[in-house]
């Protein structure tokens, strides 16, 4: 039986193509993301992203669990809230930006892109 090179070459540009909303994560340093999260985040969302840090103790809400993996915001507005593009969007603008709490810190002059997108890779590695 011989196969199509072609069809083969489709199928795997096909699976590219379906994977592409996570490329942001894998593009994402986890090393990296992990301290910057410690810096930046810990403090409301805790140390395992449950929203359970000092200062998120009595915030209201309370801030985003990470280990649900739930995300309400679809920044982008393209129909499907919780892409890495409306993760990024909450963390450099603030939740308030898209109808959130005006507690999240807008960050992005704070943390550049980079460290945004290794932040991203740890909260999605907290989802249990």
């Amino acid at each position: 039986m011989s196969r199509n090179p072609l069809t083969l070459s489709a199928a795997v540009i096909a699976l590219g193509a379906a994977m592409a909303p996570n490329l942001a994560l894998a593009a994402g340093d986890l090393a990296a993301g992990k301290e910057k999260f410690t810096m930046f985040c810990v403090t409301c969302h805790g140390e395992t992203g449950k929203g359970d840090g000092p200062g998120g103790a009595g915030l209201q809400p309370p801030p985003r669990d990470f280990s649900k993996g739930d995300f309400k915001f679809d920044a982008d507005k393209n129909g499907k809230a919780g892409e890495d593009a409306d993760l990024k969007a909450v963390i450099t603008k603030g939740a308030y930006e898209f109808g959130g709490s005006p507690l999240m810190t807008p960050w992005g002059g704070a943390i550049p892109d980079a460290d945004i997108d290794n932040l991203i890779a740890v909260i999605r590695s907290l989802k249990k």
